[in-house]
């Protein structure tokens, strides 16, 4: 009696390509941002609703506009002027990791490695992250001026809302702090320059979210207020 036997060939699937691996960091980035944005988009319909609500005085028993306008410190446009600068250095460290992969990618490598002279954008990175660091130490050096103009946390409303909002944005800001500490990093663990450059990528797009945001905060206390 005849027997036959079959092979079967497995065949590996195909890792993505660089451009692909991109879009779909860029989505999940997407993904993280949007209740971002939603909860600061609820934060903005309470701070402007609240201005126009009054509370009752237990004193008097009648209904009283408790909404005393805050003077932000004069620092909060300094802090502004360095995450914008920031956001400046962090989209050099972008372009320059896209043009590298680019580059080695046109000379017919896949998975290129990192090699010496790749960290040319770590300079960028470094230097936006010892801005990142600034400006948050900006944001409590202007807690503490608020803090000795007499308006805490719990002083009015309106200076509530000036601690919540900075506050909320100061911790989401230090998430962009932790991944450029990942894309500085990466090079030293040995990853591959399409994986680093994609790291870079999605941490500069998240932090130009950030200083955008910070702007808008300040407009919305400035002149919301």
């Amino acid at each position: 009696m005849a027997t036959f036997t079959t092979t079967a060939t497995i065949v590996a699937p195909t890792p993505p390509d660089y451009a692909t691996r991109l879009r779909r960091a860029r989505l999940g980035l997407l993904v993280v941002l949007t209740p971002v944005l939603m909860l600061f988009v609820s934060f903005t319909s309470a701070y402007v609703v609240r201005q126009g609500l009054p509370s009752l005085d237990p004193r008097t028993a009648t209904l009283v506009k408790d909404w005393i306008p805050v003077t932000l410190p004069k620092l909060l446009l300094l802090n502004t002027a360095v995450l914008v600068l920031s956001s400046l250095f962090v989209e050099l460290a972008r372009q320059q990791s896209r043009g590298q992969v680019q580059a080695v990618l046109a000379a017919g490598e896949i998975h290129p490695r990192v090699s010496a002279d790749d960290g040319m954008s770590m300079p960028w990175l470094s230097i936006t992250l010892v801005l990142g660091l600034l400006f948050l130490f900006g944001q409590w050096t202007a807690w503490k001026q608020l803090a000795a103009n007499g308006f805490h946390v719990d002083t009015t409303p309106s200076s509530s809302f000036i601690y919540l909002l900075t506050g909320t944005h100061a911790i989401h800001l230090m998430g962009g702090v932790l991944a450029l500490f990942v894309a500085a990093i990466a090079s030293l663990l040995g990853l591959s320059l399409t994986r680093r450059s994609i790291v870079v990528d999605v941490t500069a797009w998240y932090w130009h979210f950030m200083a955008a945001l910070w702007i808008y905060i300040l407009c919305l206390m400035e002149f919301a207020s």
